[in-house]
């Protein structure tokens, strides 16, 4: 609880959308109660939500505000307003769409935007030493503003035509990696026509022969990719694969997607050893393959050279990865308090 309100979960449908239903029972219950709805889009499944207007339609009437999480805008810039679908204030985060790298341009450097309505309760602005409303939020007073340049020249040399195709490029390349890789694992989510917006979220929870999303996320490295980031708390969101490429890493990336399939069905029918194979011992370093006896089933070739060695750079730029597997996501999901044990407050200890 915050502020006295408190945050009611709404459901979402099949399709990866809000569940409109849901939205609506949930209004009704809380009838004059509702303070705002907060919402992604495109949403964190990687859709186009056709009922975004509907659903901030419905907020509004039951007066609430909308405020909507702009760490998407890659798959906006330049071509669809948030305003138009009924947005009072959102965040743009600057990681992805506006030249920063993630963590580097979060929500907590990312500029808020809001309606005019909004704009008496944002942080004073603050002139020769006198207070205004509807100051900036990024400004470096309430926020580290240090990042912003790189952001703001990204802009201002892209233009509104750079931006509008650097938003077309993102959802090309999405939907050719959702084609490409959707004969081999299946797209969780796709919108009106089969389509996604501007990623494409694999879904890895059923692989065969007991092969996990953290498998072949590690074996990517092998192949010269960093591993993508597996530790969503949610069951239904962390066994994913989402990956946002380099147009000219794209073909390199599903190339390597597609041969750990391969690898994957050589688990399943037996031709790798269910727990000791090149996935279960991604990644492979260069010590493991040369120092001392080779004791896995599988050539060493397999495990270091995957693809005869044919990976995203080939044999002369070879990435070799300092460290073996850790269980990185082990704190993410195990709270480990560092205090005393209540009972050692009730003992007086």
């Amino acid at each position: 609880m915050l502020a006295g309100l408190r945050v009611v979960v709404v459901g979402c449908g099949g399709d990866g959308a809000i569940d409109l239903a849901d939205l609506r029972a949930k209004l009704a219950a809380y009838d004059g109660k509702v303070a705002a709805i907060m919402l992604t889009y495109p949403s964190t499944y990687g859709v186009y939500e056709t009922t975004v207007a509907e659903v901030c339609d419905l907020v509004h009437q039951a007066g609430g505000q909308v405020y909507i999480d702009g760490a998407n805008m890659n798959a906006l810039a330049g071509v669809a307003s948030l305003v138009s679908f009924g947005a009072d204030v959102s965040h743009l985060n600057l990681h992805k769409t506006f030249c920063i790298p993630h963590g580097g341009g979060g929500p907590g450097v990312g500029p808020v935007a809001a309606r005019a309505h909004l704009a008496p309760y944002l942080p004073p602005r603050v002139t020769g030493g006198t207070e205004s409303a509807g100051g900036p939020v990024a400004a470096a007073r309430f926020g580290s503003a240090g990042v912003l340049p790189i952001s703001w020249a990204y802009i201002a040399m892209m233009g509104a035509t750079g931006l509008r195709q650097a938003t077309g490029v993102a959802v090309l390349s999405a939907n050719y990696i959702a084609r490409r890789l959707g004969p081999y694992y299946p797209v969780l989510h796709t919108g009106p026509g089969g389509l996604v917006a501007h990623e494409c979220i694999i879904d890895l929870r059923d692989l065969p022969g007991g092969i996990t999303n953290e498998d072949v996320a590690k074996r990517l490295i092998d192949y010269g990719f960093h591993a993508p980031t597996m530790s969503f708390p949610s069951p239904d969101v962390h066994d994913r694969a989402d990956r946002e490429r380099e147009p000219s890493e794209i073909d390199q990336f599903c190339d390597a997607m597609i041969a750990i399939r391969a690898e994957i069905d050589k688990v399943a029918t037996g031709e790798y050893d269910a727990g000791d194979n090149p996935l279960k011992n991604a990644p492979h370093t260069a010590e493991m393959l040369i120092v001392g006896e080779w004791k896995h089933p599988y050539p060493p070739a397999d495990g270091g050279y995957p693809g005869g060695g044919r990976g995203r750079t080939g044999y002369r730029a070879k990435y070799w990865p300092p460290v073996r597997r850790i269980d990185s996501a082990y704190g993410d999901r195990h709270l480990v308090c560092a205090c005393p044990a209540p009972e050692a407050y009730s003992s007086g200890e």
